[in-house]
């Protein structure tokens, strides 16, 4: 058997019980993989049901161009359709999403134009505004708006809730997703709910979104939106397609419990998933108090770990926001290993005589270079003879004559890794601001030893 095109493949995605990283918490806990779609994410379905309803009605004609503000799923979905179907796409984002996603829309042929995130949708600088302004300006185009589009529900309500409550032998007795745009939830929600009116429907959100407390309140506080990290879930705004009526409840998760879970999925169930899964199961495990141990619990794991390699997936970028600390050794854990000895320097104006004496005598090959108490430079024995070879008068210099550039700084959160990267040829060392303000150097020497220790 094959199938005719890509399209054909979405679907009928795995459902895979969890056992490690929900230790503690009651029931079956069962997780719908989304990411085995032909473009790695849930939103495959809902591209292309938006994409066949628009051809139906009109709206989408042959040889048109499709535009819209997406975050990278969506658009990785409508990108795909519109290769087979012959569309062309332009699309919208915010400088919040994965470098990844925009790649990856890219590779698709797609034309992805990057709006800031810190500005309020009705702004014309918004990815949601750009994507409007350009469906008026440019000729034969559509824009699906994935979150007024109630296709995007019912394509959940056609295939995704069918399938889990097959999948489940209609023992299901919650669901738990990640809110962005609102179409999974409300549309698997509704189908499931119309099945056993009973079934729980829990959305997570994220603080700095404004669905919880509306959900909770009927108010739309634009007190509390503020920018996040956490990518997919959550908006400042109500998208048609959240159905209050359907989700029985919201729980936030914090940017970092999310950033984290995500990497556990990752490293406990060795499924590679992207930012809302983790968050999703962060929200799971904080209301696990209102779970029984005969429930069956279905998450939805929306995407791809691969389009969080340089964000939850590095783990530079989670020390450089506070998320991960002295897993790894970091320069606050080097120099703690280290014996506290004073750092050499030379001032400029000393000559380099005196570097080659200091350097003879503290037994070291290369010593940082000041200029009123500021490091400005390093000398190398290496460069102080290659200078004499060349001139041996040189002798009496001052060494800002023969001096290279400084150390590389790091900060005290860089890893062990970053900081062993910057260690070459050219660096023998890099230098660290500590707590206080003084300067150290860690060199390759002192890496050794703290690991050794």
């Amino acid at each position: 058997m094959w199938y005719n095109n890509i399209l054909e493949t979405i679907g009928n995605t795995p459902l895979v019980k969890l056992n490690t990283i929900i230790k503690g918490v009651p029931g079956t806990i069962l997780a719908k993989i989304e990411t085995t779609n032909p473009g790695n994410s849930i939103k495959d379905r809902m591209a292309v049901k938006m994409i066949e309803d628009a051809e139906k009605s009109g709206k989408l004609k042959p040889g048109g161009t499709i535009i819209e503000g997406t975050s990278g799923n969506t658009g990785m979905g409508l990108a795909m359709a519109a290769i087979i179907k012959g569309y062309k796409c332009i699309f919208t984002t915010t400088d919040k999403q994965s470098k990844e996603k925009v790649d990856a829309l890219r590779a698709f042929g797609a034309e992805v134009i990057v709006c800031p995130t810190n500005v309020e949708p009705e702004d014309p600088r918004s990815y949601y505004s750009v994507s409007s302004r350009l469906e008026r300006e440019v000729p034969n185009s559509w824009k699906p708006n994935q979150y007024d589009n109630l296709a995007n529900s019912q394509a959940h309500y056609e295939q995704t809730g069918p399938e889990i409550w097959e999948q489940t032998e209609g023992k299901i007795t919650h669901l738990v997703v990640g809110v962005g745009t609102g179409g999974t939830i409300s549309g698997t929600g509704k189908y499931l709910k119309e099945k056993n009116p009973n079934i729980k429907i829990w959305g997570i959100d994220t603080y700095g979104s404004v669905f919880k407390k509306y959900k909770e309140t009927g108010i739309f506080d634009k007190d509390e939106i503020y920018p996040y990290i956490t990518e997919g879930i959550g908006e400042d705004f109500l998208p048609a397609n959240v159905n209050f009526d359907v989700i029985d409840l919201f729980e936030k998760v914090t940017d970092k419990d999310a950033a984290l879970m995500t990497r556990d999925i990752a490293r406990k169930e060795g499924i590679f998933v992207g930012n809302s899964a983790g968050a999703a199961i962060g929200g799971l495990i904080q209301l696990k108090d209102k779970l029984k141990p005969e429930d069956v619990v279905v998450v939805i794991f929306h995407d791809h770990g691969s389009r969080y390699m340089g964000k939850m997936y590095n783990e530079d970028w989670l020390r450089e926001r506070g998320f991960l600390q002295d897993e790894k050794l970091t320069a606050k854990s080097i120099l703690a290993k280290k014996e506290n000895t004073e750092i050499v320097t030379l001032d400029t104006q000393k000559s380099v005589l005196e570097a080659i004496n200091t350097i003879k005598s503290m037994n070291i090959s290369q010593i940082p270079v000041t200029q009123q108490g500021m490091i400005v430079g390093k000398i190398a024995e290496s460069d102080i003879l290659s200078a004499l070879l060349e001139n041996p008068g040189l002798k009496s210099a001052p060494i800002s004559e023969i001096m290279t550039a400084t150390f590389p700084f790091v900060d005290l959160n860089t890893s062990i890794d970053k900081i062993s990267s910057l260690i070459n040829k050219e660096n023998s060392a890099v230098l660290v601001e500590d707590e206080t303000g003084k300067i150290e150097i860690i060199t390759q020497y002192d890496i050794i030893n703290a690991i050794s220790g």
